[in-house]
């Protein structure tokens, strides 16, 4: 027998079945004829790592000498710097992972034919940190970043670019367990929404399942184009819109701090917030000072509003810093004949921005808004995120400002400029206009695919007709004034 199309057909065929054939073909031949002219699908191999290298006993002994519950991806590394024939290889670590730094650099300079493996010690907050600019100083071949996933693309570094999430494995069973005997036989929560961060991502897919089990409705959202239930301390996925009003909903983050958490908590208002802490599996109460965030940002803002000197950091600590929303700001404050200047900066404190004194009345910084959302009242001048510089500038309509109808044909809601049949989140169904902090959310989307014109994302989708087409990439400008 003979697996032929999807099925068992007999090497010598009789006449009937091979009339029977050859009628089925006839029908079906044009069809086969189009289909035959398409590409072909491109096939990708799930593990191209050759035994070799997996069962390499020396190897694995070294390996073993790592947690064994941090997944840091050893083999795949060291096959890609044998493929890659990188002699210079720089390594980046968060601080958690820097102590096992040396011990990854011993097993890439033994196990390959790297002459040199580089350390890059400053300090890396997060995806955004990624540092081919200076591994690229450093002539390296590769650069191997530890710790979070791809937020800049690969082909968008200027030198190749390994990333490594390195996830971590947890007691599966002990987080559904603490999960059933919270919410488990009761009335209180019937869809739960499970998030983390990307060390986490394994579990939270694990134990998605075995709650739908129990009767639950999980949703694990994304945020492209991070992972599905990946957050970021900037970038969260806003899931308002997937939930009908009354509906009993809860947020699970898998995290062992809440940094991350903050962002989704910021992005959606009003879900009840749980945080499980991996390490010492407790479930945690967590709550946000919405009212109190969105009140000091809204100061600081009619506080910039009367600038007459305005000044523009450009972050460069790895890749926060995005020229593209530097030029777009350019632009606008040249079409308002402002004045403004631009300061390059590595790591943004009151301290050092303190040294400018009154030569500037007002600063923009485009590196980590959460710098101004967090420690913003720590600087004794105006720090505005690229969103809250268009407020400022006159852009959009701060959000204490904006009215929403509800249920009508157009949303006013300036932020996503949606229109009714898009569900920007801002309309209900009562008919009424609203003007309520609370009603429009403060976004973070910072490298999300979709978010709005101020944000840093490489791999941005097409403007929506509504919105603004965004500036095109240009290369990073010196310290410079204009006037």
């Amino acid at each position: 027998m003979e697996k032929e199309h999807g099925g068992l057909l007999p090497l010598n065929p009789t006449p009937a079945a091979a009339a029977s054939a050859t009628t089925a073909v006839d029908a079906g031949d044009q069809q086969s004829l189009q289909q035959s002219t398409r590409p072909r699908p491109k096939r990708f191999v799930k593990n191209q790592i050759p035994d070799s290298i997996l069962n390499d006993a020396a190897l694995n002994a070294a390996i073993s000498l790592l947690p064994q519950n941090y997944n840091f991806e050893i083999h795949k590394c060291v096959w890609r710097v044998r493929t890659s024939s990188a002699k210079r290889v720089a390594l980046q670590f968060p601080e958690g992972l820097l102590m096992y730094s040396l011990i990854i650099s011993d097993i890439l300079s033994t196990f390959t034919s790297a002459t040199h493996c580089f350390i890059l010690g400053d300090v890396t907050f997060g995806a955004c940190c990624v540092d081919d600019l200076s591994a690229g100083a450093l002539s390296a071949d590769l650069l191997i970043h530890f710790g979070h996933s791809c937020l800049v693309p690969i082909d968008s570094t200027t030198i190749p670019c390994l990333y490594i999430f390195v996830e971590i494995s947890i007691d599966v069973h002990r987080l559904l367990n603490e999960l059933k005997l919270n919410f488990y036989n009761s009335d209180t929560y019937d869809n739960i929404i499970m998030a983390g961060t990307i060390q986490f991502a394994s579990a939270i897919r694990a134990v998605k399942p075995e709650l739908e089990k129990l009767g639950f409705s999980i949703l694990i959202p994304q945020a492209k184009p991070l992972s599905a239930g990946e957050v970021l301390g900037c970038t969260a996925p806003s899931v308002k819109n997937r939930f009908s009003d009354g509906e009993n909903v809860v947020l699970i983050f898998v995290a062992d701090g809440r940094f991350h958490l903050e962002a989704f908590m910021i992005a959606n208002p009003g879900i009840k917030t749980y945080r499980y802490d991996p390490f010492i599996g407790k479930l945690f109460v967590e709550e946000y000072d919405h009212k109190g965030m969105k009140e000091e940002r809204k100061r600081a803002i009619e506080k910039a509003r009367g600038a007459k000197n305005w000044g523009i950091v450009l972050g460069t600590l790895g890749r926060q810093g995005n020229p593209r929303i530097l030029d777009r700001l350019e632009k606008k404050m040249s079409e308002k004949g402002m004045t403004w200047t631009v300061v390059l900066m590595s790591e943004i404190s009151p301290t050092r921005i303190a040294l400018f004194e009154d030569a500037v009345d007002a600063w923009i910084q485009i590196a980590c808004p959460r710098l101004s959302i967090d420690w913003g009242d720590a600087f004794k001048k105006p720090l505005l995120t690229p969103f809250e510089a268009e407020i400022a500038l006159g852009d959009l309509s701060g959000w204490w400002e904006r009215t929403t109808s509800k249920n009508s044909d157009i949303c006013r809601d300036e932020v996503m400029k949606c229109s009714k049949n898009e569900s920007c989140g801002a309309c209900d169904k009562s008919g009424e206009e609203v003007k309520e902090e609370t009603q429009v959310d403060y976004p973070m989307d910072y490298y999300a695919q979709d978010g709005g014109e101020w944000n840093s994302c490489y791999s941005k989708k097409p403007a929506r007709l509504s919105q603004r087409n965004s500036q095109s990439c240009n290369g990073a400008t010196a310290i410079k004034s204009n006037s």
